[in-house]
């Protein structure tokens, strides 16, 4: 048989060794969850619930502010159509105050032949006779 002998080891450069934790706390949360490992641990399983329940409050709000969009969508285009008609009643109210007028009825009832009376009303007295 052979005789152990001590070896001497090959001489390595120092290079500098990593961390297995792979840096400060925060470098190693952000890495865990961009790779997905921290979905594998017990305490991620067991919050599983809550976090679904607030994806989906995420979700409900997210809507929320889309319904809210839109409903101040319409009421800015209810408030046009408002404006709109208030304007096109004051405007028919006008005209209709300038055609009523007793000129205006006297020159358009000329073609049917219909003629404004020159002489005043007069009160016609009715007088009973005793029985």
């Amino acid at each position: 048989m052979t005789k152990n002998t001590l070896r001497e080891k090959p001489t390595e450069e120092q290079k500098p060794r990593l961390k297995s934790g792979g840096g400060n706390f925060v470098t190693r949360t952000l890495g865990s969850v961009m790779s997905g490992s921290f979905l594998s641990r017990d305490a991620a399983v067991n919050a599983l619930p809550f976090m679904f329940f607030l994806t989906l409050i995420a979700l409900l709000y997210i809507a929320n502010g889309y319904y809210a969009e839109e409903q101040i969508r319409k009421m800015n285009k209810l408030t046009n159509e408002l404006k709109e008609l208030r304007s096109e009643y004051i405007i028919s109210k006008s005209e209709l105050a300038s055609v009523s007028k007793q000129t205006e009825v006297a020159l358009r009832a000329l073609p049917l032949g219909v003629k404004e009376s020159v002489e005043p009303p007069s009160k016609i007295m009715v007088s009973t006779l005793p029985e």
